[in-house]
């Protein structure tokens, strides 16, 4: 009886035969942590850590220098810093937003929906997964020109907007609920909208909760709308203004680029580690229903 505790589903103990595959576990856990570490001491190294040869991983003597320097230099641009930080705050909120709204519909309707061409919109959107964002970079440009979207939020947002993979894991998710369940609230009175609100939507929470890390991740990181689509100044995102900011810094003196490039990777992979440490439960439980196992 004792051993069956060890060995059941999620044990109350550890039995003998479980240590192995603890021991490999966190042992790799260790190894993928590492680059982690290497972001936050590399931010918090003086000058004469940065350029030491062979890198060494930790840091002996951290500083704020790094930092300080970084908001000295921005604080004498022309536009407020501010002001590029709102631009990633508004465009990111819309992004997560409507990513969730248009990957939970779309993967809706390609589950439990019957059109016409229903298995080429689904095969479209598995084949747009193969692309890398270069390969569409000049599409794209296009699109947002004939739509006069150029110098506007629409521009940071449309282009950001098609996340074939979370169209997948939603879809992916939506196929586990049974047919019949939607049937027997239809046979109740619920219409479509009903049903996807009240049944579907609830269900379907840890699909959606992977899909806000994706498009968070995307649209905070993102550089590529700020260079391409916009033109004025204050219309561009904190994640442009800290990649310029250190590349004009690096050109100009390289010893001084280096700590404040290392200071704003570590501002920018902030956010990002935040939202998936809260919500990486959510992330396991899409993986688990998605097929992706």
């Amino acid at each position: 009886m004792a051993s069956f505790h060890g060995n059941k589903i999620n044990p109350d103990r550890l039995s003998f035969g479980q240590w192995k595959f603890f021991t490999f576990l966190i042992t790799l856990s260790v190894f993928m942590i590492l680059p982690i570490i290497f972001i936050f001491s590399q931010a918090l190294k003086p000058v004469d850590e940065l350029f030491l040869y062979p890198p060494k991983l930790f840091v002996h003597h951290p500083t704020w220098g790094n930092f300080a320097q970084l908001f000295s230099v921005s604080n004498v641009a022309a536009v407020p810093k501010t002001k590029y930080l709102f631009n990633s705050i508004l465009v990111t909120a819309a992004v997560v937003f409507l990513s969730i709204v248009l990957c939970s519909m779309t993967g809706f309707a390609l589950s439990k929906k019957e059109f016409k061409m229903k298995k080429v919109v689904f095969e479209i959107n598995i084949i747009a997964l193969m692309f890398v964002p270069a390969a569409v970079t000049i599409p794209r440009y296009l699109v947002v020109q004939k739509l006069y979207l150029m110098d506007s939020y629409w521009g940071h947002i449309l282009p950001m907007l098609s996340l074939p993979v979370g169209v997948f894991l939603v879809k992916q998710f939506v196929d586990q609920i049974p047919n019949a369940l939607i049937e027997a609230a239809k046979l109740d009175g619920a219409n479509d909208y009903y049903v996807f609100r009240k049944l579907v939507i609830p269900m379907i929470m840890p699909a959606l909760a992977t899909v806000s890390i994706l498009a968070f991740q995307l649209a905070w990181n993102n550089s590529e709308t700020s260079t391409l689509f916009m033109s004025k100044e204050t219309l561009k995102t904190f994640a442009f203004y800290m990649s310029t900011l250190t590349t004009t810094t690096a050109m100009e003196n390289n010893i001084a680029g280096q700590g404040m490039a290392a200071a704003a990777a570590l501002l920018m992979f902030i956010p990002n580690l935040l939202i998936f440490i809260f919500m990486q439960s959510k992330v396991m439980d899409t993986m688990a229903h998605s097929g992706l196992k």
